[in-house]
């Protein structure tokens, strides 16, 4: 009986551990022209990631930028450009925290780059479908680091997907109608 209730209560003190962690990654919305998203940051994998986002948000960087690159059965991105697409001014880049071991899945959240790991700022991409290729497999390989996801609100970023392109200047997959993020907050605990 002793040896139960000792099991009854480890397991009982590792889901409150479980549960604070959890509650420890904070969440952000995004109004977009296309509707509400809700993202929770994974601040625990990928604190440097997490941090940069939350920055960008907190700083009203996001706000009235587009998603200037949609790519159907791959990514929606955004977080850089202007409606005029002019590149807003960004912080220094972040490490590549690709290494955190989390996936490119459907509905993650990724720091965008250059072919320089450790060149990303304020710009991300949402994935619309596992994206293994995005993945770290090695140094000479070092993957998009995926830092949060896509809690409510994947219909709307499914629905961005839906949207004709076209090139803009020397810019690809830039949707003919513009998908605005409108706002971006952090929601309150």
């Amino acid at each position: 009986m002793k040896s139960i209730t000792s099991l009854l209560c480890a397991c009982v003190l590792a889901l409150g551990t479980t549960t604070s962690l959890a509650q420890q990654n904070p969440r952000v919305t995004l109004q977009t022209s296309k509707g509400t998203i809700v993202i929770e940051l994974f601040a625990d994998k990928a604190p440097k990631s997490a941090e940069n986002f939350l920055k960008y948000v907190r700083d009203g960087h996001y706000d009235g930028t587009i998603f200037h690159r949609v790519i159907p059965g791959f990514v929606v991105q955004g977080g850089g450009f202007t409606k005029q697409m002019t590149q807003k001014p960004t912080h220094p880049p972040v490490v590549n925290e690709a290494k955190n071991g989390l996936p490119n899945l459907r509905g993650t959240l990724s720091m965008a780059r250059t072919s320089d790991p450790d060149s990303a700022t304020s710009q991300f991409f949402i994935n619309l479908v596992d994206n293994a290729m995005l993945n770290r497999a090695s140094d000479s390989n070092p993957g998009y680091a995926v830092f949060g996801k896509v809690v409510d609100g994947l219909s709307v970023v499914d629905a961005m997907a839906t949207v004709p392109t076209t090139r803009v200047g020397p810019y690809g997959d830039v949707p003919m109608t513009q998908l605005v993020l409108e706002k971006a907050t952090v929601n309150s605990k």
